[in-house]
């Protein structure tokens, strides 16, 4: 029996990004992007490298950041005495959120067995997604990916039993994205633009009776296998596909031999239901709530998903902190 079934890792995961939440939230409002990324990689690290796991990050933090961390792609966690799994991270989605003061970034960490997450180059950084819950799994087709907004949307009012002007879909709030926000409003539907938190925006799309119906758009492709991890332990369902943004993203994703044509669903993203996703708030969202310090304590709200159970649990956590 694999030791993923044998041996539930969650709460190592859950410790790993409520250390990185307690860490970011230090940094809330300050103005201070460096420092704040700086604080919750170091945090990250340091809690991974206390996880009972032989974990290998398969797409690392290079592909958005354009430079060396410790948590790049192939970087080897844990303290190597646990299964070998395959592992991405996003210490903080939503880093301008903390930056600003501002709502919903979260902490995340997904893992599944070694070898079951797509792993492109690290050129690839950029990818389209669609992303619905479980009530709607069943309708979200390739063709959708190519189809009008108006069609995929009409095929969700559909299956939800709603008219479209009933539905919502998140939408990251980038000039890429005019187009797209242009046909979804057209077709009678609300947009909820986000300025940042491209996989908590999935997550919350994924999750049964949430506000959103349905994320649309152009993201990190790391967050959309982190995105994956999520909507395979919800039962929902998602496409994914590579967008360069850039002529020069584009020529170093076909010299590294992947097809930018490809349509990903969520089981080809992870091919594995042995599945754990951990995430904690740091700034209060529509899904968690931020770190709150109260003097020598604090407290943190955590969501933690495992596919081959289907479990959801959310965690509220108090914790000793330093002065």
């Amino acid at each position: 029996m694999d030791a993923l079934t044998t041996r539930n890792i969650g709460l190592d995961l859950i410790r790993v990004t409520e250390a990185t939440a307690l860490s970011a939230a230090r940094w809330s409002g300050l103005g201070m992007r460096d420092g704040a990324h700086h604080a919750a990689t170091q945090a990250m690290v340091r809690a991974l490298s206390q996880a009972d796991i032989s974990g290998r990050i398969v797409i690392g933090e290079e592909s958005r950041l354009g430079e060396f961390s410790p948590l790049s792609t192939s970087k080897r966690v844990g303290t190597g005495n646990g299964p070998p799994l395959d592992v991405v991270v996003d210490p903080i989605d939503g880093t301008n959120l903390v930056v600003k003061g501002h709502p919903g970034a979260i902490s995340l960490v997904a893992v599944a067995p070694a070898g079951a997450m797509w792993s492109p180059d690290p050129a690839a950084i950029y990818m389209d997604k669609i992303v619905v819950d479980r009530d709607a799994a069943e309708v979200l087709v390739q063709e959708c990916m190519d189809a009008p907004a108006a069609w995929t949307l009409a095929l969700l009012a559909r299956v939800k039993k709603v008219p479209v002007r009933d539905l919502t879909v998140i939408v990251l709030d980038r000039p890429r994205h005019r187009d797209l926000i242009e046909e979804i409003r057209a077709a009678g539907a609300r947009v909820v633009l986000r300025s940042e938190g491209d996989a908590e925006g999935a997550l919350e799309a994924a999750l049964p009776n949430a506000e959103a119906d349905m994320l649309m758009g152009i993201g990190g492709v790391s967050e959309g296998v982190i995105a994956a991890c999520a909507v395979k332990a919800l039962g929902g369902a998602m496409l994914g596909r590579l967008a360069p943004q850039s002529e020069e993203e584009k020529e170093a994703i076909l010299a590294a031999g992947l097809d930018i044509n490809r349509v990903l669903t969520s089981d080809e993203l992870v091919a594995s239901n042995e599945v754990y996703f951990a995430a904690t708030g740091i700034t209060s969202g529509p899904l968690l709530s931020g770190v709150r310090f109260l003097g020598r304590r604090a407290e943190t709200h955590s969501l933690l998903l495992r596919a081959e159970t289907g479990t959801r649990r959310f965690i509220q956590a108090e914790h000793l902190v330093a002065d």
